[in-house]
């Protein structure tokens, strides 16, 4: 996403397969970062209901210092499968970039939501739109060219020592977005799940019946009725 101001970038990318993924976000303030020096720099993205963060997952990636995020709710169901899920706000903070002066990333851990079963594709597809640059300072006020407040529910850097403003870098609509690609079933595969379900259950079961006979401590009347 090229950003109004000059030099400003927004870009972010799906690493991994399969189901569990890493969010990889980058961020080149380029000459507005002039402004922001001191600053804690964030980038605000909505994960649709198809995908979303392990809040226990994170709350252990926080606690090693490996990440920083707020999570909106911050209860989530992980079991939920995507058609009972809800979109999920994300605040991630950004550290700097020490290849770059007036760069920042930060990366979180993400997971694909199961879907229902599909008609013909063997994928479904989730949409990932571009995230929103935040930045929150505390001692001076960016310029109001480049920067719009806005109000978000979550602490700048954890700093209590006085009232902090959050600011909205404008910037053109994102012209890409990531796509997260999860494999479904078939829904003409049902029949066949169902029945190869239903025989392996019988067949474990038969087998552990026949190791809790064997190896029990069981009279051989109990086992034989």
């Amino acid at each position: 996403a090229q950003g109004a101001c000059p030099d400003a970038t927004v870009t972010q990318e799906l690493l991994k397969e399969g189901f569990h993924k890493d969010l990889l976000v980058k961020v080149e303030l380029g000459v507005v970062g002039e402004d922001a020096g001191g600053c804690t720099v964030a980038a605000r993205t909505r994960l649709p209901r198809g995908i979303y963060v392990d809040p226990y997952e994170m709350a252990s990636l926080q606690q090693h210092n490996l990440t920083k995020a707020v999570l909106i709710p911050d209860v989530i169901d992980v079991e939920a499968p995507e058609y009972l899920a809800t979109d999920l706000l994300v605040l991630l903070y950004m550290e700097p970039d020490l290849q770059c002066s007036r760069c920042f990333r930060a990366a979180v851990p993400v997971h694909g939501r199961y879907h229902r079963p599909a008609e013909e594709r063997e994928e479904a597809l989730v949409v990932l739109k571009s995230p929103e640059l935040l930045v929150c300072c505390c001692d001076h006020r960016l310029s109001a060219e480049c920067w719009k407040p806005v109000e978000v529910e979550a602490p700048c850097s954890g700093k209590n020592n006085g009232p902090c403003g959050w600011y909205s870098l404008t910037h053109k609509p994102a012209y890409g977005e990531s796509i997260l690609q999860v494999p479904v079933g078939l829904r003409q595969h049902s029949s066949l799940v169902c029945v190869v379900t239903l025989l392996a259950t019988m067949l474990c079961s038969s087998l552990i019946l026949t190791a809790v006979c064997k190896y029990g401590h069981f009279s051989p009347m109990t086992c034989s009725g």
